[in-house]
């Protein structure tokens, strides 16, 4: 029997690292739940996680159910996988916002309606009243040292030093998948490679306690061609929250990506067609500098994360400060999401003001950054090097009308082809 559609699918898009022998037959035979479980560490997921929330995407779209979780339960303990030191412990409070905030991230990417219709759950439900007596009889009795030992999760910690409170995250993780074999009939986990020993103990428990079949998929851990960690930029991790990273900055991130990567990106994190894809690899190598592939990808991700509204504010706010875009055809989203990328400024205009005013409110000698001095703005001024809302601004001192105001409420400044201010006019 040829492997099941979703794994040919999730192959040839570079998102297949192994999975159990029986998981193609148990696609084959019917609906299958399979579940991703998200640590609730940061109040944000970032772009690193969207690989495993894109597998559950095309799991819904083969016709099986995705099952998110939101680790409130075991973010108090976790997860030693692919860390070097001890995680710091966040406290309840900060563990169950981070967890709703997860939570609210994913039901954007799937359907929770009809018979395979997704499920967020949050195992605080059932790890926080559980008793440690109680979890050594059913669980710890089926797990011997030696076994747990073996993990590469374990195993890469024990030289510098591990915590039982970290030793015990694979059994906590186990149990997680038995409880959600039991309440919601779960019977596949998937997660990154680095993930395979901790499911596969969860298939063990399920296989001991309740004698039945369960499955396994991992991911493999993606890096760039030149050899820096996805997802990372100068200025930190990439959020999927538009207050930790704007939607302008994360279409950027996605405008930047190297040749050499657009296309692998391309497959991971959109559900564009084979041969579309197939037709941007030819474009990228045919006319590189048109950068068509990183243009539909920005668009693919950034819409899907952030919504068509930030999407279009994203791609005004590029457009201007790339030289492609006119101030006048600024949107108010854009404007709004412009003032978090350039210099914005206060000015005062209750009893009216004028060009030399907008100036000085730029100026470092009025608090701003645009120009350094009053005569460095003049010298600019006299050479035609400054301009207003697109339109060059004479050295002449002039009245500015309400009706220069974009959307009655700003003034966009540049100076040169690409120093930015924006003035925003308080009324």
């Amino acid at each position: 029997m040829p492997p099941h559609p979703l794994l040919e699918e999730l192959r040839w898009r570079g998102m297949l690292h192994q999975h159990t022998d029986g998981l193609s037959d148990a696609l084959s035979r019917g609906m299958v739940s399979g579940y991703v479980g998200f640590d609730p560490s940061a109040p944000s997921l970032h772009v690193g996680n969207l690989i495993p929330v894109m597998g559950l995407v095309h799991l819904q779209r083969h016709g099986h159910r995705p099952v998110f979780l939101a680790g409130g339960g075991t973010g108090m303990i976790g997860d030693p996988s692919g860390k070097s030191t001890e995680r710091p412990l966040l406290s309840l409070d900060e563990i169950a916002a981070n967890a709703a905030r997860v939570r609210s991230q994913l039901e954007h990417f799937v359907d929770p309606s009809g018979r395979n219709g997704a499920l967020v759950r949050n195992n605080v439900d059932w790890l926080a009243p559980l008793k440690a007596i109680e979890f050594m009889r059913e669980v710890g009795k089926h797990f011997t040292v030696n076994y747990m030992l073996q993990k590469e999760s374990v195993k890469a910690r024990l030289e510098g030093g591990l915590s039982y409170t970290e030793f015990s995250y694979m059994l906590l993780q186990a149990y997680d998948y038995l409880q959600l074999y039991r309440r919601d009939g779960v019977t596949l986990q998937l997660g990154g490679s680095d993930q395979w020993g901790n499911i596969t103990a969860g298939i063990e428990l399920i296989r001991r306690t309740d004698a039945a079949e369960a499955n396994a998929l991992t991911f493999p851990l993606l890096t760039t061609a030149s050899g820096t960690k996805f997802g990372k930029t100068e200025a930190g991790a990439v959020w999927l929250d538009a207050e930790r990273t704007s939607p302008y900055g994360f279409y950027q991130f996605w405008i930047n990506t190297d040749d050499r990567d657009v296309g692998q990106m391309l497959r991971l994190f959109t559900l564009l067609d084979r041969a579309v894809i197939e037709e941007l690899d030819a474009a990228t190598k045919g006319r590189p500098e048109a950068r068509e592939a990183q243009r539909t990808l920005a668009r693919e991700v950034t819409q899907r994360v952030h919504g068509a509204g930030a999407l279009k504010a994203a791609e005004e706010v590029s457009q201007l400060l790339f030289g492609k875009g006119e101030a006048r055809s600024l949107s108010k989203d854009a404007l709004s999401l412009l003032e978090r990328e350039i210099p914005t400024f206060e000015l005062n205009g209750s009893k009216g003001f004028d060009s030399q005013d907008v100036i000085n409110a730029v100026t470092a000698e009025g608090g701003g950054a645009l120009f350094k001095s009053r005569s460095e703005a003049r010298r600019a001024l006299e050479q035609g090097g400054v301009y207003l809302n697109g339109e060059r601004l004479s050295a002449e001192r002039r009245p500015i009308t309400a009706g220069e105001l974009l959307h009655g409420k700003y003034l966009l400044l540049r100076k040169g082809a690409r120093s930015y201010a924006l003035v925003r006019c308080a009324s």
